[in-house]
């Protein structure tokens, strides 16, 4: 099992400083969770549609091929979809690179969408996973914590993703990503939010990567103006550290398959 956010020698700095987020990882949005804030945002997640569409189109030569890369699937919020920058500087794209760099290669499909909470997440699961994936990294629930709702609510909603690509794509290898509240809601909240992704980890057996934004979190240089989402050196950082647990498991994949 992958240590979780919890047991990282980082973790405590990262989230105390995490008492900058307010309302930025919603994108500033007061209105729906879905809708783009700017042209920027727009323009990424626009991007990220038709990546997901283009993946999609495919499948049929994904599943027809045996040595094509293997599939690795990013779901998740705006700090997946690499909200202000240009999608080839988001952190999946970046990871992609550094997988053909170490001689394991993939295809990375960013379904990162801004403003999602695990309810929406769980809401849009079944659309995103019409591409055929041989990994599924889910990143959820910033939003949940920002907005201070149940983590209790936002567990079933991470449990059900998981159930639900089990259902769609059986041999896919599912990914679970730690996230974190910021203090502001207390600490009874933070630990329970904290604790929610160690529990769903145990109970649907799927490894767990540390803190996303452990090393990025809080540090200035690291970040754009918002003090929230990471900018192309932060974005660096967040990647090589979701591909040093991801590259063991990309590893072992049998490469000649795929899931769906």
């Amino acid at each position: 099992m992958i240590r979780g956010a919890s047991e990282s020698p980082r973790l405590a700095g990262g989230v105390l400083l995490l008492a900058t987020i307010v309302a930025v990882l919603a994108c500033g949005s007061s209105g729906s969770e879905e809708s783009p804030r700017n042209p920027r945002e727009a323009k990424n997640n626009m991007s990220v549609a038709k990546g997901r569409d283009m993946a999609v189109s495919k499948s049929a030569a994904i599943v027809a091929s045996p040595i094509d890369k293997p599939v690795v699937l990013f779901f998740g919020t705006s700090l997946t979809a690499g909200y202000g920058l240009d999608p080839e500087q988001a952190f999946p794209s970046l990871i992609q690179k550094k997988a053909e760099s170490d001689g394991v290669p993939i295809k990375a499909v960013n379904a990162g969408l801004s403003g999602e909470t695990t309810a929406g997440a769980a809401r849009r699961i079944d659309w995103v996973l019409r591409t055929p994936a041989d990994v599924v990294v889910v990143e959820a629930g910033a939003n949940d914590a920002l907005r201070g709702l149940s983590p209790d609510a936002a567990k079933a909603n991470l449990e059900q993703i998981i159930q639900r690509i089990r259902q769609k794509q059986p041999r896919a290898k599912i990914v679970l990503v730690q996230m974190e509240a910021p203090p502001n809601y207390g600490t009874a909240y933070t630990q329970r939010f904290r604790s929610i992704y160690r529990d769903v980890s145990q109970k649907e057996n799927v490894p767990l990567i540390p803190f996303l934004l452990n090393g990025v979190a809080g540090i200035s240089r690291y970040n754009q103006a918002d003090g929230v989402h990471p900018n192309l050196a932060g974005e660096r950082i967040v990647a090589d550290n979701v591909w040093h647990a991801l590259k063991p498991i990309v590893a072992q994949l049998d490469r000649g398959s795929k899931s769906g």
